[in-house]
């Protein structure tokens, strides 16, 4: 009975798992047979299946007993529910008497009526309460105003009692009224009395509305401001509590004190906003009073006292914008509090504070701007010992430096170069731009939307002013007027590529600014299309000289080295007697010196395209040079490797410049130069080489005429022989020939 029990409680317990019965069944059978039999190995499926069947046997007898029970628990409920269904029928019986539900009804009817005689009633008692209620109160202003009717009173006692204040403010309010209305021929005595009773509770509420405000007691300061609402002097009321507020603060926080009251405007409205909305029935209005109070009081005295001094320009110019721009930031954040349903109130405070000012600023810009810069430049002309000169332009003065160049050539003179001084500087042009960024800066914030593009060209025209006009063209003039005449026999200090440097530094950091702080003040206005002519017209100028003055420059180097093949190689360099070593001429040698001491020049004043194209067109002027040069000997053998020498020092040289095409042209010069050397039989095959077959006839027959042999060896029937459509191609017109 025991194990019924057990397996009763096992079986009725929620929620039961069958397969975890039959688990736990066979872990207990099994673990009885281990403990019989003493072995962990031993399995004994009879006693498994014994103990199951024996168990199938228990869980039917407790299938029958559960079963009994149920039978005897569903036999009581419906028992229980027979009974509920019999109540059930019995309250339906009682129900279905109509006496209540009339009762109910008629009860309903009853409260409705009463309900409507007790508001006809009311109404009937405020008809016959209010006019009585008026004519008491009525009664009471005629009993006060008897009093002010004779000279002195006798007043009532409420208005000298002051714990009465509120009463008598609100009695002396009416009578106020009242008195408007009577005759002034009539009541001229009572009017005036009232008068002064009206201004003596009106300054007393006030003192009391101040001293509530000290005392932090709101409930008493709203009481007040409700009751002062309804006199005149109620804006004096907001303006004692403005007043106060700022005194609390500054004797709170220091505010105002430390000559920066930028900083302490927001937290005092933001302390203030709280007690308006608590204090004040018109907040708005009375926010918008107080920043009105600021602005036009401690605010505009800071900004009056800051901007007195006009004596320094660029100091009252700093001043003022920075005033401004902090003035329209603290706009900005006081933003947020509701001032009343005028959107442009901050912005038309900032506006009138500023106006004076801003009125005259786009004058004292320029002029300072140009004072500014006019000083820069005074202070680098005079460091660097220069005094400006004017620099004349045109004919003349190209005249003038054709003469000079005689004059020079004749005597020997040195050609004025001012010790190689450029007459610029990176650091004076960003001074300049420095002062012009600053400038726009200023224009951006300062200027009305309507003339801010046009004030940022006048500061750009100062800027054309004085950066190009009287600063990079000037050095520009100078630099074109230092650079040597054309053939020189002395040789040539060229500092012009230091310019070219210089400029192209300078006008790099002059788009900059344009495009960053000058476009975008004019773009979309018609001021931008003027803006950008003006800058090309400028720029193409520039261009324009500094063409001229690099063409000089070439032309200076290319006349150096054809006067010092002229004056320095020796017609024995190439038809030497002797069986001597065979080198490099001193003539060459020389201008290969020269030339690489040039080409490092321009490398390290252009880049990019421009030094490509620079170094393109000296090393084609620089062979032809050469090439013209080595048609005025004659070549024996040995010369002619001492002309081969020569070649490869001048291709040693222009390989400096990395320039393809100037390559190619020394190398066809090595070749032609080869001509001169080869046996008089073998000229044929060199003619018809890769190298010499796009060249003209004419040219391997003028180099083959330098040969000493020419004439003993009968070379003339070999230049007979050269085909007649060796016709020069793009070469050709490249080199000259």
């Amino acid at each position: 009975m025991d194990f019924l029990a057990e397996m009763e409680q096992c079986v009725v317990k929620e929620p039961f798992n069958p397969n975890e019965f039959v688990e736990r069944l066979a872990w207990m059978t099994m673990g009885v047979s281990h403990s019989s039999s003493g072995s962990d190995d031993s399995f004994s499926a009879t006693g498994l299946l014994n103990n199951f069947e024996e168990t199938i046997k228990h869980l039917q007898v407790l299938q029958v007993r559960v079963q009994g029970k149920c039978d005897k628990l569903e036999a009581a409920c419906r028992e229980e529910e027979s009974k509920h269904w019999m109540k059930m029928a019995k309250l339906e019986e009682k129900n279905k008497a109509t006496a209540a539900v009339e009762a109910f009804h008629e009860l309903d009817a009853r409260i409705n009526n009463v309900a409507t005689k007790v508001v006809y009633l009311g109404d009937q008692l405020e008809n016959v309460n209010t006019p009585r209620s008026r004519a008491v109160e009525a009664q009471k202003l005629l009993t006060h105003f008897n009093g002010f009717i004779k000279p002195g009173g006798p007043f009532s006692p409420v208005f000298s009692d002051k714990e009465q204040l509120f009463e008598a403010a609100d009695i002396i309010q009416k009578l106020q009224l009242v008195a408007q209305e009577l005759p002034s021929s009539k009541f001229s005595g009572a009017q005036k009395q009232i008068a002064q009773k009206y201004d003596e509770i009106e300054r007393s509420l006030i003192e009391e509305f101040a001293k509530a405000q000290v005392k932090g007691d709101r409930a008493q300061m709203k009481h007040i401001a409700s009751i002062l609402s309804h006199f005149k002097g109620y804006s004096q009321c907001i303006d004692a509590f403005i007043e106060q507020s700022q005194a609390f603060y500054c004797c709170d926080q220091g505010a105002f004190s430390s000559g920066d009251m930028f900083l302490d405007v927001v937290p005092l409205c933001e302390r203030n906003a709280r007690e308006m909305k608590g204090v004040f029935h018109n907040p708005e209005q009375v926010m918008g009073k107080f920043i009105l109070n600021i602005f036009y009081g401690k605010l505009q005295g800071t900004i009056s006292t800051s901007l007195a001094d006009r004596s320094r320009p660029d100091t009252y110019l700093k001043r003022l914008h920075e005033l401004y721009s902090r003035t329209t930031k603290l706009s900005i954040d006081l933003a947020r509090y509701d001032t009343g349903n005028d959107h442009t109130f901050l912005s038309k405070l900032v506006k009138n504070i500023f106006q004076r000012y801003l009125e005259s600023y786009i004058s004292l810009e320029i002029r300072n701007i140009k004072e500014r810069s006019a000083s820069v430049l005074k202070k680098f002309y005079e460091y660097k010992n220069h005094q400006k000169k004017p620099i004349n332009t045109g004919g003349i003065q190209e005249l003038r430096r054709d003469l000079q160049a005689v004059i020079v050539a004749k005597t020997g003179a040195v050609w004025e170069t001012h010790g190689g001084e450029t007459f610029l500087s990176e650091q004076i042009a960003v001074s300049l731009l420095d002062e012009t960024k600053q400038a726009l800066i200023r224009c951006h914030s300062l200027s009305r939307s309507s003339e801010c593009a046009a004030n940022a060209v006048q500061i750009l025209d100062v800027l054309f002013q004085f950066l190009i006009d009287e600063f990079v063209d000037y050095a520009l003039e100078i630099g074109l007027q230092a650079i040597p005449p054309g053939e020189s026999k002395v040789q040539p200090e060229l500092y012009f590529f230091g310019v070219v440097r210089e400029v192209n530094a300078i006008v790099h950091l002059m788009d900059k600014l344009f495009h960053d702080s000058v476009i975008p003040l004019v773009v979309s206005t018609p001021k931008h299309g003027e803006c950008l002519q003006r800058k090309k017209t400028i720029s193409e100028q520039l261009e324009n000289k500094l063409e001229i003055g690099i063409d000089r420059s070439l032309s200076a180097i290319v006349g150096y080295v054809k006067v010092t093949l002229q004056s320095e190689q020796k017609k024995g360099d190439f038809k030497p007697e002797g069986d001597e070593a065979v080198i490099a001429s001193q003539a060459c040698i020389k201008v290969c010196r020269f030339v690489s001491v040039q080409t490092e020049r321009i490398r390290t004043s252009l880049d990019g395209k421009n030094q490509e194209a620079v170094l393109n067109e000296l090393g084609v002027r620089f062979h032809r040079v050469i090439y013209e040069h080595f048609h005025q000997f004659q070549y024996n053998s040995m010369g002619a490797l001492c002309a081969i020498c020569d070649v490869n020092e001048y291709k040693k040289c222009v390989q400096e410049f990395k320039i393809p095409m100037v390559t190619t042209l020394f190398d066809t010069l090595h070749a032609l130069c080869n001509l001169l050397l080869v046996l008089p039989e073998n000229l044929k095959q060199v003619c018809t080489g890769d190298q010499l077959a796009a060249l003209d006839r004419s040219i391997l027959s003028n180099f083959i005429q330098l040969r000493a042999d020419f004439k003993t060896a009968r070379l003339g029937n070999y230049i007979k022989t050269l085909s007649e459509d060796k016709i020069s191609g793009k070469l050709l017109g490249k080199i000259g020939y």
